[in-house]
């Protein structure tokens, strides 16, 4: 299958009228459009340890959730982050995909998986702001349960969490969801989950009265490659598709 053909494929299952007007995503670099996809690495963001892996390993093509590039380039030069990784990929012959606001927002993306992963079996779409996820379990849970629950799923290393109430409403969003506060009580959410909020939000949320669930960017966001990896493979059963970890989170 050729790098084309393949984007193609991805972009009807994951429609790019659905990305926000302010993203930037799609097909981020490629040299040659008609070359055929054999390897094919995921990945959640495109960082220089990607990339060199990527190159170092014979890969055809990148496919990450972050964009590669998210601002314009007013030059193509090797002492700039993003334009280095650039060159390194023309170099090599190495094309990138990113599906980022379109994959949040997208059935079966981001935000669906990561509802999975905590057990909202039950949860749809936001249909003011298709990104978010409400779903309910079906009985109350302790905050704190709650918290400790989604640190396992996750495999995240530290959770952070502040409010009042029970469980019950779950409002859902991967990644920075502090923009997302007021839909999540408009919908009548107890409790936001999402990967990211600032200090002020944290601890303002209580007094709104909201639960804030913190379980880092990383964490809700990573799983989706899985569903990347399955969706390259159902097109392209031929391929060979590996998963790499942009990065490693510690905590101590």
């Amino acid at each position: 299958m050729k790098i084309c053909e393949l984007y193609k494929e991805l972009g009807a299952k994951y429609p790019s009228a659905l990305s926000c007007d302010w993203d930037n995503d799609g097909i981020m670099c490629a040299d040659n459009l008609s070359r055929e996809v054999k390897r094919v690495l995921v990945a959640l963001d495109v960082t220089e340890n990607v990339v060199d892996y990527a190159v170092n390993n014979g890969f055809d093509l990148i496919i990450s959730h972050h964009p590669l590039v998210f601002s314009s380039q007013k030059s193509l030069v090797e002492s700039k982050y993003t334009q280095r990784k650039l060159i390194k990929l023309v170099k090599a012959g190495v094309s990138v995909f990113s599906f980022h606001t379109r994959l949040d927002a997208v059935g079966g993306g981001v935000n669906d998986v990561l509802c999975g992963l905590v057990g909202l079996e039950n949860a749809v779409a936001d249909e003011v702001d298709p990104v978010g996820r409400i779903g309910e379990f079906d009985a109350e849970k302790e905050l704190s349960t709650f918290a400790e629950n989604i640190k396992k799923a996750l495999k995240t290393p530290v959770v952070l969490y502040n409010g009042r109430k029970p469980v019950k409403k779950v409002y859902v969003v991967g990644g920075d969801g502090k923009s997302l506060i007021s839909r999540a009580l408009a919908l009548g959410a107890d409790t936001l989950l999402t990967g990211r909020v600032s200090y002020n939000t944290l601890i303002d949320a209580s007094d709104m009265g909201l639960n804030i669930v913190e379980a880092g960017h990383f964490f809700t966001e990573n799983p989706v490659c899985q569903k990347i990896k399955d969706d390259v493979l159902a097109i392209s059963p031929s391929a060979e598709v590996e998963i790499f970890n942009s990065f490693e989170i510690k905590a101590v």
